[in-house]
């Protein structure tokens, strides 16, 4: 299937774009106007392996998502994998590429969203209308990723470890 694609520039180097978007936990700040309910997958929410679970917002009941952190080039790219839709049978992977202007002092943002979707009903919700709304909200989450990290503007939650906070000596909330 085709990849979805959007971008901006931001007036920013590249360096700090990416240690805003390598934190998975701040991801909701930006994109929450879509996607919700996010829940770590794990404590650390820094670099490879941090992930997270969310809802697509929408009537769907079934429209959880999840979606990790695989590949990682400082300062230059991000790559995400994860599952979604009924019964997690729709593969994601997201990549974030980060291109530097010749002065430096901007950065092209680019994000492709590739989907997998294998089953008649996700490829019917593709062709009626699904992948134009998801491409109006990726647009919508770049232009608020610009005004979070060039303005400072107002930000959403950040995401919360699911299960609440952990006892520091046994590393487990069940002790």
């Amino acid at each position: 299937m085709d990849a979805l694609r959007a971008q901006v520039t931001i007036e920013r180097p590249p360096a700090e774009i990416y240690d805003y978007l390598i934190d998975i936990a701040n991801h909701p700040e930006f994109c929450d106007h879509f996607l919700v309910d996010w829940h770590l997958t794990r404590e650390d929410t820094y670099g490879i392996g941090a992930g997270a679970r969310f809802k697509v917002d929408g009537k769907d009941r079934m429209a959880w998502a999840d979606l990790t952190i695989v590949e990682a080039s400082r300062p230059l790219a991000i790559t995400l994998r994860g599952r979604g839709g009924r019964f997690n049978r729709i593969r994601t992977v997201y990549a974030w590429t980060l291109t530097p202007n010749a002065t430096g002092t901007a950065t092209d943002v680019a994000i492709e969203v590739q989907r997998d979707a294998s089953a008649p009903f996700d490829r019917f919700r593709d062709a009626m209308g699904g992948r134009r709304a998801d491409l109006r909200h990726w647009r919508r989450a770049l232009a608020r990723l610009e005004a979070i990290i060039e303005h400072g503007e107002r930000r959403g939650a950040r995401a919360t470890l699911s299960g609440g906070p952990r006892k520091p000596a046994t590393g487990s909330p069940l002790r």
